[in-house]
């Protein structure tokens, strides 16, 4: 066993005290693992900042145990917070809400807002019961890289700089949490994930308003974000082909992402499936990016899911490897 392999566990005491000392542990979630500090701990919090390389002005997820400790970090939850935190708690939801005066602003990016959520991972659910307060965990990689969706993935990724990670085994949802605030008009996305559109509006009976600008801070919202070494290159089924081709005359080492294995596919360039169902696919899509990677492609050529239900959130996060952030434009065609 390496001295990585031996921070791996499963003991939720170990990572109870890591937090109480300071310290920060790999903390599993349904949607990604998590680079966990206490989050009333100014000194722990700057540690997850300077492991990640992350700016500080970004605003951190509180991880809670209970919908009662929503009252020690927000002074005022509107009725259609209730109502999904009802319905979705625990689960792949986070919910942006007034902060309370005592939050540390490393948690808030110096924000008037708290964003909380309840995980759905019976780790994660342990180790907040016997820590007994708030968690901050981004996800645990390096800022702007691919996000973890195993606990080897967090050690290598980051390695001496996380005290302890807890193996929760693979994340089953994939992708991160559906962010949501709530301005006037009603319950606002600010980020898609498992967690629909239409998931929200028939939990409150509201349609969500339109997203906000680029330039609102909040997690995961970097034009260039979720990205691998290789240059992801986003594409559709008709234009696949020649996209492809284009890059192998330029010398590229070359695979392509995509649901359905491509017709005529050039024996020198890999194929990595993404697989069909929308759920199977925000479960592989992270694991995907690094295989690329591991595989020592220039390019990854995808072919982007369709832009409904879980597939918004899916060409969300692949707009943002290819660092194209909210915008539509994909090589070999608009979208």
């Amino acid at each position: 066993m390496n001295r990585h392999e031996a921070r791996l566990t499963t003991d939720v005491e170990r990572a109870a005290r890591v937090l109480r000392a300071g310290g920060l542990i790999g903390l599993p979630t349904e949607t990604v693992y998590g680079l966990g500090a206490d989050a009333r701990n100014a000194d722990a919090l700057a540690e997850i900042f300077s492991a990640k390389r992350r700016p500080v002005d970004h605003p951190l997820i509180v991880h809670i145990r209970h919908r009662d400790q929503i009252a020690q970090w927000s002074r005022e939850v509107p009725s259609a917070a209730w109502r999904l935190a009802e319905a979705f708690w625990p689960g792949p939801l986070t919910l942006v809400l007034p902060r309370l005066p005592g939050v540390p602003d490393q948690v808030t990016g110096g924000l008037d807002t708290v964003a909380l959520r309840i995980p759905a991972h019976p780790l994660a659910l342990a180790v907040l019961e016997k820590f007994g307060d708030g968690v901050a965990a981004p996800s645990a990689n390096r800022h702007g890289r691919v996000s973890p969706t195993t606990a080897q993935h967090v050690l290598a990724e980051l390695g001496d700089a996380v005290d302890v990670v807890l193996d929760g085994g693979p994340c089953q949802v994939g992708i991160e949490s559906t962010i949501v605030d709530f301005p006037e008009a009603g319950p606002r996305i600010l980020r898609p994930g498992r967690i629909t559109a239409d998931d929200l509006q028939r939990a409150t009976g509201l349609a969500p308003v339109a997203r906000l600008a680029p330039e609102v801070r909040r997690p995961g919202a970097m034009t260039s974000h979720y990205a691998p070494r290789a240059k992801v290159v986003l594409t559709t089924p008709t234009e696949l082909a020649g996209v492809v081709e284009a890059w192998r005359r330029r010398g590229a080492r070359a695979g392509v992402l995509s649901a359905q294995p491509p017709t005529r596919l050039p024996a020198d360039v890999t194929w990595l499936s993404l697989g069909s169902a929308s759920e199977e696919q925000a479960r592989r899509l992270y694991a995907r990016l690094r295989e690329a990677d591991a595989l020592a492609l220039d390019v990854l050529v995808v072919v982007t899911p369709p832009d409904e239900g879980l597939g918004i959130a899916l060409r969300d996060r692949l707009l943002r490897a290819a660092g194209l952030g909210d915008g539509r434009v994909f090589e070999g065609g608009t979208d």
